[in-house]
């Protein structure tokens, strides 16, 4: 009985130690990513505030496109 008690004692230590470290991790307070920014992106069209500096227009995108012009013309 001593001897199985003996075998079982490296199994059981880890078990508890695994078991603390998985408990600590999963209550302990989150930590914010080192890489994520606030306000970083700006997704809806009304998203930028009003004293920002105004859109400069494209010129590549004022200019009709082949496809959008009229087969008449």
């Amino acid at each position: 009985m001593v001897y199985v008690a003996v075998l079982l004692l490296p199994g059981v230590g880890l078990l508890l130690f695994t078991m603390t470290y998985l408990e600590d991790r999963l209550f302990a307070e989150p930590v914010a990513a080192r890489h994520a920014r606030r306000r970083h992106l700006r997704l809806l069209p009304g998203g930028r505030r009003a004293d920002s500096a105004p859109r400069r227009a494209d010129p590549a995108s004022a200019a009709p496109r082949p496809a959008e012009q009229d087969a008449a013309a």
